[in-house]
């Protein structure tokens, strides 16, 4: 399959999964994720789940980080649609977010950070392959962000399902992840 039904074929089935379902894999995720040897982390851009898209509970992985390091500075995207650009801005407790016509959830305030600053990012993603390449949701947002990042810059996606095979029309441009957690195992590429 290409990435066109791939993207197709994974949101349908990600559409089966009950919340019951996503809430365990969600918990399994994080035990999964709590297994991985990170480094210390400064800089943590994230983002906030699509409940619309049955995205993984992203806000648990990232709990978990801040209570592993209270000082953890955290960032959320922001996407300029005009532009084609994502921006990452500084978050704390206290930042307002709310909902886009994407669906997404923007902090409404906050201090820009350059992506060179980023230690660990979190991918959004409908599917990946065992090479660590993904499916997104076919923007290009989070592969432009990516190659401006520094190369230690650790990239995780968080999937329900196991890594597909290959995807045969990978571009040049695309960014793989270096981990890829699962609810059955953390894959690392």
């Amino acid at each position: 399959m290409n990435k066109k039904q791939l993207r197709e074929a994974y949101k349908a089935k990600r559409r089966e999964l009950s919340e019951a379902q996503r809430m365990r894999m969600d918990d399994l995720m994080l035990i999964q994720f709590q297994t991985v040897s990170l480094p210390f982390l400064e800089y943590l851009f994230t983002y906030w789940p699509i409940e619309e898209n049955h995205e993984p509970n992203t806000h648990i992985f990232t709990e978990f980080l801040r209570f592993r390091n209270p000082e953890l500075k955290i960032a959320y995207p922001v996407i300029d649609t005009g532009s084609i650009e994502m921006n990452a801005i500084f978050t704390d407790v206290d930042t307002p977010f709310e909902k886009t016509s994407f669906n997404l959830f923007e902090p409404q305030i906050g201090e820009p950070i350059m992506p060179a600053s980023f230690d660990l990012v979190f991918v959004p993603l409908l599917c990946v392959d065992k090479q660590g390449y993904r499916v997104g949701y076919g923007k290009g947002y989070y592969d432009k962000y990516l190659s401006q990042c520094r190369s230690d810059c650790l990239k995780i996606g968080f999937s329900y399902f196991d890594p597909v095979e290959s995807i045969p029309d990978k571009a040049d441009f695309d960014v793989p992840l270096d981990l890829c957690i699962t609810p059955g195992a953390a894959y690392v590429f």
